[in-house]
């Protein structure tokens, strides 16, 4: 146990601190929800390290100092309602529901909702909605701040559209190996401001919407 929080400890003071994470409502989070309970078995020993880790089906586990960062960019309220696209080990959704009224957590993949369901029931964390579906270009309701835990090419104005007055959207938009990590904020009906936080490079959301691709047509330009 000595062991175990002396990592916890270690994972704050030399990863999260050093990236600019100084809330503590989000540095008491990380020493009150256990990283190491979320984890897929076996690989306890990594749940403190600067690294994903891979779950499975094309996911990953974000780097701790991800997960902190972008909790203190929400600046969530206790009234909030959230939307977190892809459940993953549910370890993001738990964080969330502890600064949040409620969260609704969407997962694509059968075996990570399961998992998160497992995960989420064995904390008593009963303040979250987990449904299995494809959230990747929206979800119905409107919320307080969405977080899209995958990347995506092109951002769907559905989710802006889904955003309460104020609302914020953490999104990682673009193509690797560079992507830059957005929070956007409903200022006004339609009117939305954008702040680039950082560049990452995370796996995509399954079935994200693409952008028209440049096709180079060769029979077509051999023929002139």
């Amino acid at each position: 146990m000595g062991n175990v929080e002396q990592a916890r400890f270690n994972m704050v003071e030399q990863q999260i601190r050093p990236w600019d994470v100084l809330d503590m409502r989000v540095l008491d989070l990380l020493g009150k929800v256990k990283r190491e309970r979320f984890v897929p078995p076996g690989r306890q020993d990594l749940a403190f390290m600067d690294m994903e880790i891979p779950l499975g089906h094309g996911v990953s586990m974000w780097q701790p100092k991800m997960e902190a960062r972008v909790l203190q960019a929400l600046k969530l309220g206790r009234n909030e309602h959230v939307l977190e696209v892809g459940s993953g080990s549910g370890y993001l959704t738990a964080l969330l529901s502890h600064l949040a009224l409620h969260v609704t957590s969407v997962e694509i993949v059968p075996e990570l909702h399961a998992f998160a369901e497992k995960n989420l029931a064995a904390h008593h964390i009963n303040n979250v909605t987990l449904s299995l579906g494809d959230a990747a270009q929206g979800w119905p309701g409107s919320y307080d701040a969405i977080v899209l835990t995958g990347s995506v090419p092109v951002l769907p104005e559905a989710f802006q559209n889904s955003l309460k007055p104020g609302g914020r959207l953490f999104a990682i938009v673009g193509d690797a190996p560079v992507m830059n990590a957005n929070l956007i904020t409903s200022v006004a009906p339609g009117v939305v401001e954008k702040v680039t936080l950082f560049e990452s490079c995370i796996d995509p959301l399954q079935n994200a919407l693409q952008p028209k691709r440049f096709v180079f047509l060769t029979d077509f330009c051999s023929r002139l």
